[in-house]
């Protein structure tokens, strides 16, 4: 296990199975009422080739740290993913993690009427039943203290993660963990790391939140650095 996925040994889930489907640079963890294994790589592998094909057509899309439009023949996932980047103003790839989250849980949700996917610290849930989500945020004293409850009517739903301290993923910022729920899980993972980006320290919470509630479809906000945290939004925050 990579060591930025130490967070896994929490990720679970009463009622489901859980599996982890690995293609390239893709690592789902995923719960569902039984195990999909063969459909969930079919559907990464499918929305995977869809990227990597538009990619050696448009290298820009993979390199741009700024919204670049979609080619008018682009695929589905590709024009959600430039879509998001524009609301965030950041580059499409931002949203990567959040696209193939939803992408295969919308497909399995045809087969499972309950799906969870993980896939770098980025959520993609659709639940009958409450779930609390814990937030890791590195070395943070706050890191596995709190969680998002999560009710079922608010399902399907993404929450995702950016850091500047824990992973390999690219962020200008500092926050342990700067957290966004939205409906649009490609636009919750590309204002994670548009928000994670403008927080270089504690004094920069308050900023974050209010780049982050500006956003339309932005529903929730969690910025975590060192002892300090700062919440807005329709969510509950609980003790973990």
């Amino acid at each position: 296990m990579y060591e930025e996925r130490v967070y896994r040994k929490l990720f679970k889930g009463m009622n489901l199975e859980f599996y982890q489907v690995l293609v390239g640079e893709t690592d789902l963890s995923i719960g569902s009422g039984r195990v999909l294994y063969d459909e969930a790589l079919k559907w990464v592998i499918k929305f995977r080739q869809q990227l990597e094909t538009y990619i050696r057509a448009y290298p820009l899309f993979q390199t741009s740290l700024e919204p670049i439009d979609a080619e008018r023949d682009a695929p589905e996932i590709v024009k959600k993913m430039c879509a998001a980047a524009q609301k965030a103003e950041v580059g499409p790839m931002a949203a990567v993690a959040g696209a193939i989250s939803e992408m295969v849980g919308m497909e399995l949700l045809k087969l499972s009427e309950e799906v969870i996917i993980e896939n770098g610290g980025d959520l993609f849930i659709k639940t009958c039943v409450p779930r609390k989500v814990g937030i890791y945020a590195g070395n943070s004293p706050l890191s596995e203290k709190v969680a998002l409850e999560i009710a079922p009517d608010e399902t399907p739903i993404g929450i995702c993660t950016s850091s500047g301290t824990v992973g390999h993923s690219l962020s200008f910022g500092k926050a342990d963990a700067a957290v966004i729920v939205s409906r649009d899980t490609f636009l919750a993972d590309a204002v994670a790391t548009a928000t994670g980006n403008r927080v270089k320290n504690g004094g920069d919470i308050e900023k974050g939140i209010e780049f982050a509630a500006s956003i339309n479809g932005v529903v929730g906000v969690v910025i975590i650095v060192g002892d300090k945290i700062g919440a807005w939004g329709d969510i509950k925050l609980v003790g973990v």
